[in-house]
């Protein structure tokens, strides 16, 4: 019986390829540096893949940035502001696309369907003029073929490609990207025939959005893809790979029916209900490739189970012809459990990360040939009992207390319009108040005092000590931009997330435990493995001490429950629905403590609201109505004058905005800039809204710092759709990414571009 992973972790068990680009982008290494950590971070991957017994493995699933630029520069697809002129697209033009550079901005980057990882958006229009310009696919199943490791090349299946794209600025908002089918497929027809030649004997075609919901014509497109690449991929055996949820019966149809394909992968953990399309229908003489195994959570697979679903399996699509698989790539989870030597040997034996998970799938694999490993399975057996009679689980009174929360929707007794009065009053703030999202610089010598805290050897005094001076450092540089409502800087804090969970129960925490977000960010979820609950105050000392610091508002700085929830591993004993609720209340204790501590402003950031919005739309509302709910616990027992603040970032909001609206927050501050003003569109569109909002007005994951006059350019542009008494003044995002030679200037221009807009608005009355 044949195993396959669907895709690998890129960064390395250590963060390594983190580290070379970084390196490489502060040009303190080569570009033969960066490579030399990639190809070796490539062998170690496909080696032990092997070594695991895995049939089929992957080769083009290695990014330096992410998959999708990885097909848009294979296809050339580079939009002229980046001064290509042909050729092999080099590094140079490949981060100018993902980071920007000093002169032009990046293109825009979006979460990946349902997920924290984040792809940058294809820009396409009747005028790109196509070329097969990366070879990245072929030179890396040459590569690895050279180790003696066969694999199946990866690429961007090309209508997926296309329905991720975006019109180009300029183009018009209804060109239809589907047309351009017929200019991209001659390149896949290029790099097929290359493949071919350098032996491959299959390919695999992701094609995740076969998942979503698809009207008739956009399914037809799959069908006339696959129908002209049918002679082109003739002698290759060919899978198309979906995953993160089922398949409508329509697309099921529209993928079983495909020309030239053998296989088709199928994500049987989020997509339980597809199990029922191929019970009843499944083409004779293909393969399944029967995505048992969660590439999106951490928790040991139950191998009884899995092997259950794959013996019924096998009876209907024949033994010769199932493949044991994981449900999407690794990339969504950690590296290796081995690397975890702070966890407690109960929690971790309820875990697997991407390397058990290869071992899982191969042990599934064996087990259904007849040559199961009884010790094996028994040993997860017991692991699966343990985790679910573990009294470290379970907290009755945090049950009950979620439990009572049923009947009421926790709204504000006030209306924004009047609590928006009452709190001017109390902050006095100037017309385009500015502030900024939260965090600032984490420099290196923050980074050290933090590591050497956790790691004893710096007493908890020096360590206070250390960071009040941050903070004070921070204060001070906002008092001297002139910014309005300033922000602490979250210098205690590696990540939200992260902190947050550190101080509540029912969560546990990794060492090495990193996943990619985008480029070479990496962030580490924490673990929920029980009921949620808040023993103390988690921020109240931090933002009190800054708000000592200055007399002007000084934000409280909490991430929201659902932020918290799409953030982490969540357990998956219970609905979602249920632990968010437990971290709303947790929160909400937080939030009467900042306010009884004379913390007039306090954001709490939903900034993944919009990322656990579930892929199939009759599956909205549910989500939206906990969701929007459990922020509401969060902020409803505080009183008119302490102003509730709220952050959305990098995410498609125009679908959601009646929810956002429904949130009732005070003011909103939420991405902008980068998306081309996307989110104006909805309120000259005509949605009224009327508490306080401040879409970004510069993009923070840039190095670029923009001018004045591009900030009020684009403050004048929201001005045309928002009132002038709602809207607020700030950046894209939090700062911790950037470095303060890039903070400095691009917020004091951003406080210029404020008061620019002010004069301009008092002489013009």
């Amino acid at each position: 019986m044949a195993s396959h992973i669907v895709g690998y972790p890129r960064m390395g068990p250590k963060r390594e390829l983190k580290f070379a680009l970084e390196s490489f982008w502060d040009k303190k290494s080569s570009a033969e540096d960066l490579q030399k950590v990639a190809a070796d971070l490539r062998s170690s991957i496909w080696q032990q893949m092997a070594a695991a017994g895995i049939k089929y493995i992957p080769s083009n699933t290695f990014s330096y940035y992410d998959q999708v630029l990885d097909a848009t520069s294979m296809l050339g697809a580079v939009p002229p502001r980046y001064g290509w002129n042909g050729g092999e697209i080099g590094f140079d033009t490949y981060f100018s696309m993902a980071r920007g550079n000093a002169s032009v901005p990046a293109m825009e980057m979006t979460k990946w369907f349902d997920t924290n990882y984040h792809f940058i958006v294809p820009e396409l229009g009747p005028d790109v003029n196509f070329s097969y310009a990366s070879h990245k696919a072929v030179d890396e199943y040459k590569e690895a073929k050279a180790l003696g490791v066969d694999t199946i090349p990866v690429l961007i299946g090309p209508v997926s490609y296309l329905l991720l794209s975006k019109p180009a600025k300029g183009v018009e908002k209804t060109f239809s990207l589907l047309s351009l089918l017929p200019k991209i497929l001659p390149i896949y027809k290029e790099v097929i025939a290359e493949l071919k030649a350098a032996g491959a004997l299959w390919i695999q075609f992701d094609e995740p959005t076969l998942v979503l919901d698809l009207d008739s014509h956009q399914l037809q497109a799959f069908t006339a893809a696959y129908a002209e690449l049918e002679t082109t991929l003739s002698g290759l055996n060919v899978l198309i790979e979906t995953y993160f949820a089922d398949l409508t019966a329509e697309a099921y149809k529209t993928l079983t029916e495909l020309k030239g394909v053998t296989a088709y992968g199928l994500d049987l953990v989020r997509g339980t209900q597809t199990i029922e399309l191929i019970k009843s229908n499944f083409p004779k003489g293909k393969y399944l490739f029967a995505g048992v195994v969660d590439g999106r959570n951490i928790w040991a697979n139950d191998l009884a189970s899995s092997l259950s679903t794959l013996q019924a399996l096998e009876a209907v699509v024949g033994k010769d012809k199932l493949v044991v698989s994981t449900s999407c790539s690794l990339l969504h989870t950690a590296v290796d459990l081995v690397n975890e030597t702070k966890l407690d040997d109960e929690i971790k034996s309820w875990l697997a990360f991407a390397a058990q998970k290869v071992v899982e799938v191969n042990a599934l694999a064996k087990a259904l040939a007849g040559q199961k490993d009884e010790a094996f399975f028994t040993a997860n057996a017991s692991a699966q009992a343990s985790r679910k009679s573990s009294p470290r689980v379970t907290n009755e009174a945090v049950q009950k207390a979620a439990a009572a929360l049923k009947g009421s929707d926790h709204r504000r007794a006030t209306n924004v319009t009047a609590r928006l009065d009452a709190q001017q009053k109390k902050l006095n703030l100037p017309v385009l108040p500015t502030t900024t999202i939260g965090s600032f610089p984490q420099t290196l010598e923050l980074r050290r005092v933090r590591r050497e805290f956790k790691a004893n050897k710096i007493s908890e005094d020096d360590y206070v000590k250390a960071i009040k001076e941050e903070i004070k450092k921070v204060v001070d540089l906002q008092e001297e931009l002139d910014i309005d409502v300033l922000v602490h800087g979250e210098p205690e804090r590696n990540d939200m997330v992260e902190y947050f969970g550190e101080q509540l129960s029912g969560f546990a925490f990794t060492v090495n435990g990193w996943v990619q977000s985008y480029g070479s960010r990496c962030v580490k979820p924490p673990i929920i493995y029980g009921d949620v609950s808040r023993p103390k105050p988690m921020t109240v000392f931090w933002s009190s001490t800054a708000q000592s610091m200055t007399k002007r508002p000084m934000k409280g700085m909490l991430t929201g429950p659902v932020t918290i929830l799409n953030w982490s591993f969540v357990r998956n004993d219970q609905p979602r629905f249920e632990t968010c609720y437990q971290i709303a209340l947790a929160i909400k204790d937080e939030v009467e403590d900042l306010e009884k501590a004379g913390i007039n402003v306090i954001q709490i950031d939903e900034a993944a609201l919009r990322e656990g919005l579930p892929l199939r739309k009759s599956e909205h509302a549910f989500y939206q109505k906990w969701a929007v709910h459990s922020f509401r616990i969060t902020n409803c027992g505080v009183q008119d004058t302490t102003q509730i603040h709220t952050h959305m970032c990098y995410s498609n909001f125009n679908d959601i905005i009646h929810s956002i609206i429904d949130m009732d927050a005070d003011v909103i501050t939420i991405e902008n800039s980068r998306s081309d003003e996307k989110l104006l569109s909805v309120f000259r569109e005509g949605v009224k809204y009327g508490a306080g909002i401040g879409p970004g007005v510069y993009d923070i994951h840039s190095p670029r710092i923009p001018s004045t006059e591009e900030i009020a350019d684009r403050i004048n542009k929201m001005l045309a759709v928002l009132e002038t008494n709602i809207l607020w003044v700030n950046p894209d995002c939090g700062l911790k990414t950037r470095k303060y030679a890039e903070v400095k200037p691009a917020l004091s221009n951003m406080v210029a571009a404020a008061k620019l807009l002010r004069t301009q608005l008092a002489s013009a009355k």
